[in-house]
């Protein structure tokens, strides 16, 4: 009686580490993440720490698994803010993660360089747009090589 109870209550423990339960709500799909992208042109809103349970007893969790509900937690954190974009400002680390709630507007936020200062570079001589070109226009052709009369196998 005393292993039965023992075994329900550690499977009761353990289970209950886990985060089966998040999911992106409807506010939250509006809202993007940006890992690459700036958000220099955006106004921040604040900053949101979120948590999910990195390990459950002596096990680590999958990585991907927890990067990817720290993502979600941030968004649907962001969009209870107001904001359209969420940016981490640190990695994980033992499941918990620092955000940045951004408020974009309806363009997401571009490079890092703004278009005006690329304008400003001096014009080179015959500066024409770039054009891409096919590398061959031929299909390709394959060759029947035939063996050499010293490598057919035999003994």
């Amino acid at each position: 009686m005393r292993k039965t109870l023992f075994a329900a209550i550690a499977i009761s423990v353990m289970l209950s580490g886990c985060s089966w339960g998040i999911r992106l709500q409807p506010g939250g799909r509006a809202v993007r993440a940006a890992y690459v992208d700036s958000v220099a042109g955006c106004r921040q809103l604040g900053d949101v720490t979120v948590s999910v349970t990195d390990r459950v007893g002596p096990f680590d969790r999958n990585n991907l698994t927890v990067r990817d509900e720290l993502e979600v937690l941030a968004r649907n954190a962001g969009a209870g803010m107001g904001a359209d974009t969420v940016k981490p400002l640190a990695a994980p680390v033992d499941g918990q993660q620092k955000w940045g709630a951004y408020r974009c507007g309806p363009v997401a936020p571009g490079p890092a360089v703004a278009p005006a200062a690329s304008a400003a570079l001096p014009a080179l001589p015959g500066n024409t747009p770039a054009q891409t070109l096919p590398l061959k226009t031929e299909p390709l052709q394959i060759q029947n090589v035939p063996a050499s009369a010293g490598s057919n196998g035999g003994g």
